[in-house]
């Protein structure tokens, strides 16, 4: 992602020798992203190459991370396709480089698949309710720290950047899901992923016969509904980026395929609109604060808030329910 931390060469090969994972090849930043400095990193070892990705955490504390990386683990062992974090001698997967907090992780095969079609949202709906699943014995709890605390706390500081259109529509919208998660509340929860996009999911194959990979990124993961999961997916897999407006055709198999592994109750239904809607508002919220009040890198470009405005005024206007549109 965006480079906050230069990581030299030397610094790298003694993670690598800590971790038993051979000699450094390269060490390449990677520019995608605002939120952790992230390498692509490539050694040698018993004569192969092998990759991996360091992530060096920028907000995230030594104390919060267990959870995230301890995730990881979790759903790798369950057969989740997941980078699986690497271990020392005595099987920690967090490390220090520069003295903050750091993890390698295994670097899934394949590519990204940005322009989805039906196919690729069957696979990743069944891939994110077998992730769910996997999930739910996972003994550490932490909230999603992106949920309605951190919007309560937010909102009122990105408000001063935006038209006045637009602060009417976050303090409604705010309200409204002050309302609707009273009745969330009870919806079936567990550890989510929260940031499932396009370019948070490896494909590997020939084009047009591409088989999921695996889902990585997992560091805005927490406790959460397993609906707003789905949903942070739908507003992402299933609509037309330019004007955010939902495609019910992907959107429709995107639902089928993970009901075929993890049914949804009929709340979880009634409720789905109201959660494509705090699916959207998250991530503008988010998307505004990042904007607006940015922090220094060697390598930043904060993503565009108004796609987000777009798709929350889309899902207000047009509710979406999967009962009418499933295949």
């Amino acid at each position: 992602m965006a480079v906050f931390t230069d990581v030299s060469t030397e610094q790298a090969q003694a993670l690598l020798d800590t971790l038993a994972l051979g000699d450094l090849q390269s060490l390449k930043g990677i520019t995608a992203g605002i939120e952790n400095t992230n390498y692509f990193v490539t050694t040698t070892r018993d004569g192969e190459s092998h990759d991996y990705v360091l992530t060096i955490f920028e907000r995230l504390s030594f104390e919060q991370l267990p959870f995230y990386l301890e995730l990881m683990r979790h759903e790798a062992r369950k057969g989740v396709p997941v980078p699986a974090p690497q271990p020392d001698a005595q099987d920690r997967i967090l490390h220090t480089v520069g003295g903050k907090p750091a993890a390698m992780v295994d670097k899934l095969p394949g590519g990204h698949q940005l322009a989805p079609d039906v196919f690729h949202c069957e696979q990743v709906g069944a891939g994110l309710a077998r992730m769910h699943l996997a999930g739910q014995d996972f003994p550490l709890h932490q909230d999603n720290l992106r949920g309605l605390p951190w919007w309560r706390e937010t909102v009122p500081v990105v408000l001063p950047h935006v038209t006045p259109a637009q602060a009417d529509l976050l303090t409604a919208e705010l309200a409204f899901q002050e309302q609707l998660a009273l009745g969330a509340a009870a919806l079936p929860r567990g550890p989510v992923h929260a940031d499932l996009f396009r370019d948070n999911v490896m494909f590997d194959g020939l084009p047009g016969r591409e088989k999921l990979s695996g889902f990585f990124d997992f560091y805005f993961a927490g406790v959460d509904s397993f609906l707003f999961d789905l949903c942070v997916c739908l507003n992402d897999w299933c609509i037309d980026l330019d004007s955010g407006r939902l495609d019910e055709q992907r959107a429709g198999a995107f639902v089928k395929a993970y009901e075929s592994v993890r049914p949804l109750s009929g709340a979880e239904h009634r409720l789905l609109p109201g959660l494509l809607r705090a699916a959207a508002l998250r991530f503008w919220i988010s998307r505004l604060w990042d904007f607006h009040l940015p922090r220094e890198a060697s390598l930043l470009t904060p993503h565009d808030p108004t796609h987000f405005e777009r798709v929350l005024r889309e899902r207000i206007a047009r509710p979406w329910h999967a009962l009418e549109s499933l295949p």
